[in-house]
């Protein structure tokens, strides 16, 4: 099997990457497409993407070890007891499992879509503009005094919708996700929280299966640039983690909105002058995308 040549420096610089913008509200996916372009490397595909991907899933899973313990035992004891929303615990889990859902249905149903042309780096720069724009506006006018104990099913399912966004590249997984969750007037620790855990159904399988795939390609990476992205993307992607909710425990989010704006902007800049092009590195990717890829964000893991 043909190894596509991946240095180490180009692993630990796209795991950094991924680490650092997988949970941050500024799109994994824009990140991913845009750095390898500037650099002249090839674009690392979305299988490849999905695969460091796990090394963030791994962070989000370790730093909310305790919760995820407290939200398992809840849930099947809830089942056991036939009240399946007799706690706060049990629903948050119902809610976290009921809001994967669109992003799969979606996920099947756009999947050529998403794994070929919506990567084109004018989707990526109009979508990290587009919903700048609607995190400005839903930052401005929502309540912020909810917390994850006030969820209901409707919330839930909401939230689940906004996720299903973020298989447009550039969308964000945690930007569409954590909007979502201050549309409904949740305070910015608990829509990040919330966030946080949402993405752990989807990012998991997503990079199983691609790692599946990316086993079974032509040509793929490197182990040794696999495990060292992975191992930068788990390191990076649990300080981003713990940076945000401490940072959204006293801030806004219009940081990232402007930022987001600016890097769409500088993104439409660089295209027409021709530094970057739109579908560059993407012609020849014989690796499948899987329909659960949040754009690399997943897509999804974004």
């Amino acid at each position: 099997m043909p190894v596509h040549r991946m240095s180490l420096l180009q692993a630990i610089v796209l795991g950094l990457v991924q680490g650092l913008t997988e949970f941050l509200p500024i799109s994994s996916t824009a990140h991913l497409r845009i750095v390898p372009e500037l650099f002249g490397w090839p674009d690392p595909g979305a299988a490849y993407s999905a695969v460091i991907q796990l090394g963030t899933v791994a962070a989000v899973l370790l730093y909310f070890r305790k919760d995820l313990v407290v939200l398992s035992r809840a849930f099947f004891e809830g089942l056991l007891k036939r009240a399946p929303m007799a706690t706060a615990e049990s629903r948050l889990a119902w809610f976290v499992l009921v809001g994967t859902l669109p992003i799969g249905v979606c996920g099947l149903a756009f999947k050529k879509t998403i794994e070929t042309s919506l990567r084109s780096l004018y989707v990526i720069s109009a979508s990290l503009i587009v919903l700048a724009i609607i995190l400005f506006i839903v930052e401005r006018l929502a309540s912020h005094k909810r917390t994850l104990a006030d969820m209901g099913w409707r919330d839930g399912i909401v939230v689940g919708l906004w996720q299903a966004l973020a298989l447009i590249p550039g969308a964000s997984r945690s930007g569409t996700t954590i909007t979502g969750a201050l549309s409904l007037g949740l305070r910015r620790e608990d829509a990040a929280r919330y966030s946080f855990l949402l993405s752990i159904p989807a990012t998991s399988l997503a990079g199983l299966f691609e790692l599946k795939h990316l086993l079974e390609a032509t040509e793929r990476p490197s182990t040794a640039a696999l495990v060292v992205g992975t191992l930068v993307a788990f390191g990076s992607g649990w300080a981003a983690i713990a940076w945000l909710l401490s940072y959204l425990r006293r801030r806004s989010t219009i940081v990232f909105v402007f930022y987001r704006v600016g890097l769409g902007l500088l993104l439409l800049v660089l295209l027409r002058a021709g530094v970057l092009h739109p579908q560059s590195g993407l012609e020849n990717t014989d690796t499948p995308s899987h329909p659960l890829q949040t754009p690399v964000e997943r897509q999804v893991m974004e």
